[in-house]
């Protein structure tokens, strides 16, 4: 049975375990900057799983045959993630940096199918495998071996993960200091990196030191500048969510227990989707294997 949010959150290892899922998304991260950017920002976040979604079920009924552009971008103005235009551009952009391609043997036509990227495929993928795997920390079980063991159960399982985040006003509507970052260029990022540098055991604190003592730091590598993150980070002062131990970008910075708890919270929402998903898929699973069997 899927856990959901409350179990999640209610869970003795979830601070070990949302850590090594912040590690592995850095990680990912820093391996591949422009390929994880749709990933890191709450909108682009947010239209990538549509349009994923999509493109997974098109292919379930007409395999390697792509997708044309124009449906990628009904599913994001049919949920209200962003206007024709803006969804259109967002495409325009993910061509152009590879992050998806047009598919081979369409050339000449007027409108031509587009696929993911062999690379945001794999993106994709290291992606759900960090998730499953706080998962499987959470409670023992085997979910990223399945992952690693049945990769076309990425194609099944994303569309479920974004039905969820879609459906979730936890996920699209977040609030306090969260919302704050995780609608700026890479603030998941952002956060991630303040988890990380978290001391370890200090929950009971009213404020959790971290590594963190620069600003410029926090920023560097991504897609926002060093002014745009202090900016942000005064406003988090003024919430009482963050700030300097002693002097201001001399010092260590910070973090209020109520963000850490809503970071938490947060990571605890998309899990339980992510767990629900997976536990949809396990037919899936079931008959994969059974006709692996058979075939021996």
């Amino acid at each position: 049975m899927a856990m959901t949010a409350d179990d999640i959150l209610a869970h003795a290892a979830l601070e070990s375990c949302v850590r090594g899922q912040a590690q592995a998304l850095l990680a990912i991260h820093d391996a591949s900057p422009r390929t994880s950017s749709p990933f890191a920002t709450q909108q682009r976040w947010l239209m990538s799983q549509a349009m994923l979604a999509a493109y997974f079920r098109n292919e379930a009924q007409q395999t390697d045959s792509g997708i044309l552009p124009a449906r990628l971008v009904d599913p994001i103005v049919a949920h209200g993630l962003a206007s024709r235009n803006t969804a259109s551009a967002f495409v325009n952009e993910m061509l152009k940096y590879g992050i998806v391609r047009h598919v081979t043997g369409n050339e000449g036509r007027r409108y031509r199918p587009i696929e993911p990227s062999p690379m945001a495929l794999a993106v994709l993928s290291h992606w759900l495998g960090a998730h499953l795997t706080a998962l499987d920390r959470l409670d023992g079980g085997y979910r990223s071996v399945e992952l690693r063991e049945r990769p076309a159960l990425l194609s099944a399982i994303q569309p479920l993960i974004a039905d969820g985040l879609l459906a979730s006003r936890a996920v699209r509507e977040p609030n306090g200091t969260f919302s704050l970052f995780t609608w700026i260029d890479d603030g998941g990022v952002v956060m991630d990196r303040l988890i990380v540098g978290c001391q370890q055991d200090s929950i009971a604190l009213s404020r959790i030191p971290t590594d963190v003592t620069s600003v410029s730091w926090l920023a560097r590598g991504l897609n926002l500048s060093r002014s745009q993150l202090a900016r942000k980070f005064a406003t988090a002062e003024t919430m009482g969510s963050l700030g300097w131990s002693g002097v201001r970008g001399k010092s260590a910075l910070w973090v209020s227990a109520e963000f850490w708890r809503e970071y938490h919270a947060a990571q605890a929402v998309k899990l339980a989707i992510i767990d629900a998903a997976f536990e949809a898929c396990r037919p899936y699973c079931e008959g994969d294997q059974a006709r692996g069997v058979a075939a021996t």
